[in-house]
């Protein structure tokens, strides 16, 4: 169609007519007079709408399974969220119980030994490529750390402080080979050294060669002058081998730490040494030891073996007192006496 002045013309003609049955049907309502003219129409196109619709409706139920499928993705992915989240909560949880029964422990150190200290968690290791055995600790300068304090956790000696830095801190473990604290014994007082072997036991040097030391016998740090690097009292380890005294002047012994400086966390540097030594009182308890049972057995007397009665073991007493079973002990006199008497009678008859 040509985009002519008779064509405008009539495009605006209809429109104008659109408007006044538009207005012409809202002003009518149910008795609109294009009323009838709009139910033909319905009648007409209604069966077209129908087929039309359900044409187009798989597309519509695929469409809204897709958008369904991106709710539902959307959901798992938040339920895998919490779900890690929850994993999450609970691993820290186990964490945090356990650096509580870390921090309980070694507070209770601390107090049985008069121990001043502050406490401090180990936020890094030592360089791969050194040979020393150290950690770094979150606390430093700011936090009144010096260098050549004692390190000690809730088990016992950690190590002892080796530089500072203005909010950390080195530990030169007591495992380090280049690692020597005095030492002294439990109950005995037998002094030595103690130094460290990596992952061995620590080596012990007895100041006597002679002491009597066995396995289990356990030591304690004897402390320095003005308490630094090591204030005493603080549990070392237990003897767990003794190497035979060979007349030197000094005597080795392995010592197995109580510490276990592979899995460090929660530690505490001695601030304020103790007024006193506390010796032993910071070792732990030793366990009971369990009570030994004793058992009483009564042997049986052996087959033809006499009991108190005279009577042969397994003999009944019957037998035993020369009697028939079932007789009478006291029949065998009646009888004889009976026998007896008709003999008697016999010899007075003419």
């Amino acid at each position: 169609m040509r985009d002519t002045r008779e064509s405008r013309l009539l495009l605006v003609l209809l429109i104008a007519i659109a408007f006044a049955l538009i207005t012409v049907d809202i002003r009518g309502g149910q008795e609109s007079p294009v009323d009838g003219a709009r139910q033909a129409a319905a009648a007409v196109f209604g069966p077209v709408e129908n087929g039309v619709a359900a044409a187009v409706d798989p597309i519509g139920n695929a469409i809204g399974a897709v958008r369904d499928s991106g709710e539902r993705h959307t959901r798992i992915s938040a339920l895998e969220k919490e779900n890690a989240e929850l994993k999450a909560r609970l691993g820290s949880d186990d964490r945090n119980r356990n650096r509580l029964r870390e921090l309980d422990s070694m507070l209770k150190t601390a107090g049985a030994g008069q121990y001043g200290i502050k406490g401090a968690q180990v936020i890094a290791i030592g360089a791969a490529q050194g040979f020393s055995w150290t950690v770094t600790v979150d606390v430093g300068a700011r936090d009144g750390i010096t260098r050549d304090m004692t390190v000690l956790n809730g088990s016992g000696l950690v190590g002892r402080v080796t530089t500072v830095g203005p909010s950390t801190s080195t530990v030169l473990l007591a495992n380090d080979p280049d690692f020597t604290v005095g030492t002294r014994m439990e109950k005995s007082d037998e002094l030595g050294f103690a130094t460290g072997q990596g992952d061995r036991p620590l080596l012990v040097q007895l100041l006597n060669g002679k002491a009597k030391v066995k396995a289990g016998d356990r030591l304690v740090t004897f402390g320095s002058r003005a308490d630094k690097p090591f204030v005493p009292g603080v549990p070392v380890g237990e003897v767990v081998r003794v190497d035979p005294a060979g007349g030197g002047l000094t005597r080795n012994v392995y010592v197995r730490p109580y510490v276990g400086f592979t899995k460090l966390d929660i530690v505490g540097v001695v601030v304020q040494a103790p007024r006193s030594d506390p010796r032993d009182a910071v070792l732990p308890q030793k366990p009971k030891p369990a009570p030994t049972v004793t058992v009483t057995v009564t042997p049986t007397p052996a087959d033809g073996q006499r009991n108190p009665d005279g009577q042969r073991d397994g003999q009944p007493q019957d037998q035993a007192q020369g009697l028939r079973p079932g007789q009478n002990p006291q029949a065998p006199q009646n009888q004889n006496q009976n026998q007896q008497a008709p003999q008697d009678q016999g010899d007075a008859t003419p």
